[in-house]
């Protein structure tokens, strides 16, 4: 049964009965973090999940195996979405120089080329 980090923490934390607020201080972070965490809104860093491991008494892999494939999904996906926006800059540059090559080429003669070859 594959179980999310999320879940990992707020049991492992149940079950030393600790309160958000008292993991929180015990790995130097906020309690809000901690519920963010808990609430699938965040995921924890390196550092964290190394104080959580130690703090719970098992290996970081336990705390993260079942979120490795879900947290490749989400990396991949930033990285599709920053593809993505740099290509939508670059079609507008390119559009761009199309389309003002002509207008200030009549408007200002070779000075507009002149103009015109740095957006290009």
């Amino acid at each position: 049964m594959k179980m999310e980090i999320s879940e990992q923490i707020k049991n492992h934390r149940m079950q030393l009965q600790l309160s958000q607020e008292v993991l929180a201080k015990r790995i130097y972070v906020s309690r809000q973090t901690i519920s963010n965490w808990e609430n699938e809104k965040s995921y924890p860093d390196i550092h964290s999940l190394l104080l959580l491991s130690n703090l719970f008494g098992v290996p970081v892999d336990e705390l993260i195996k079942g979120d490795l494939k879900k947290m490749k999904q989400e990396i991949n996906q930033e990285e599709v979405n920053a593809f993505n926006r740099q290509g939508n800059i670059f079609s507008a540059l390119v559009i761009a120089s199309i389309l003002t090559f002509v207008p200030l080429l009549v408007w200002k003669g070779m000075l507009g080329l002149v103009l015109w070859l740095p957006l290009y």
